[in-house]
């Protein structure tokens, strides 16, 4: 019966590391397969499971014997295999599922970009242009339309999640406006206009993002009367006046796009405002493992950087914001609570 390998010797764990690209490849298979919808509450054999997903039985069973050694889905002593707590989150249908955020990291560019790293390094650049003749993002749009429909599906299971969490966190007694900037579709503005029920909302993204928002912030949705859309680029302009400003995820693409969009924030608030700015950090966190990585993707495909805990107040502070509490979120996320000085 195969199960969690112990702490290895170094010389092993160096071995294993190494071969890490296999153990995303099988999360990645898996997840594309739908293995783990497949398998419901009763354990399965490989042949029942093949059959369910349309692979063959002798290596979808190799495939599933390497992924039970990272606790991904178990072998019973019947030689069957059964749900852990992890291969339920590749599930579609369960509740914070990851499938997509699985499919995102592994996504086909990504096996092209992780090998030059080192030149990533060496220039402090991304390597994407060099690879793709063109940006990331109009790679993704231009010539990968379904990495892009992954990438969206991964933001927005990621964005939902996070934005419950963020909801149950804030405190808004008090403010009657809240502005959500570059807030994606919507989620954590929808979330907070349902905790506060005489709250207004301003949603601001540029305009291909906000045509398509959370369901509840269209014309005819429970809060669209208390929302405006606003179209635009935060790193040009913020034409919005509120008592809370949330700034999430999205000061990490670049040093310019990130001091251009605070100084934005601050130049558009009244003196007293609130601006909530929430981060994954690179230090001081429970996910430094998956942070640092996604530090290192951001590197490779666009340039960009997650932030420490003190390169992002110091980041803060040269915009003029004045910075009060840090506060976690949630294993990933850290919200930074800050004001607008007079």
């Amino acid at each position: 019966m195969s199960t969690v390998s112990p702490t290895p010797q170094p010389a092993m764990r160096l071995r294993e590391l190494v071969f890490g690209a296999a153990c995303a490849a099988a999360v990645r298979a898996a997840a594309k397969l739908g293995v783990a919808d497949a398998l419901g509450e009763r354990p399965a054999t490989a042949q029942e499971l093949a059959t369910a997903v349309r692979a063959e039985p002798r290596p979808l069973e190799r495939l599933l014997r390497t992924l039970t050694c990272y606790g991904i889905f178990e072998e019973t002593a019947d030689g069957t295999y059964a749900h852990t707590e992890m291969s339920r989150l590749l599930r579609e249908d369960t509740p914070n599922s990851l499938r997509y955020i699985s499919l995102w990291c592994t996504e086909p560019w990504t096996w092209d970009a992780w090998p030059r790293l080192d030149e990533a390094v060496r220039s402090g650049g991304s390597v994407f242009g060099d690879l793709y003749g063109k940006g990331f993002f109009d790679y993704l749009h231009e010539d990968a339309p379904d990495s892009a429909e992954v990438f969206d599906r991964a933001m927005t299971t990621s964005s939902k999640q996070s934005a419950e969490d963020l909801a149950a966190l804030l405190d808004l007694s008090g403010a009657s406006s809240v502005a959500d900037i570059g807030g994606g579709q919507g989620h954590v503005l929808a979330s907070l206009l349902e905790k506060y029920p005489a709250m207004q909302g301003t949603l601001l993204d540029l305009p291909t993002v906000v045509a398509n928002p959370d369901p509840r912030l269209r014309e005819g949705g429970a809060l669209a009367p208390r929302v405006r859309i606003v179209p635009g680029d935060c790193r040009d302009d913020i034409p919005v006046q509120a008592d809370v400003y949330i700034v999430k995820n999205i000061l990490e693409w670049d040093d310019d796009s990130t001091r251009r969009t605070l100084r934005n924030v601050v130049d558009a608030a009244r003196p007293g405002a609130r601006v909530v700015i929430i981060e994954n950090l690179v230090d001081d966190s429970p996910s430094m493992k998956f942070t640092t990585a996604m530090d290192l993707l951001l590197l490779l495909n666009v340039g960009g950087a997650k932030h420490t805990k003190e390169s992002l107040v110091g980041r803060m502070s040269a915009a003029g914001l004045k910075v009060g509490d840090i506060t976690p979120v949630n294993p990933y996320l850290h919200a930074f609570e800050c004001t607008v000085p007079a």
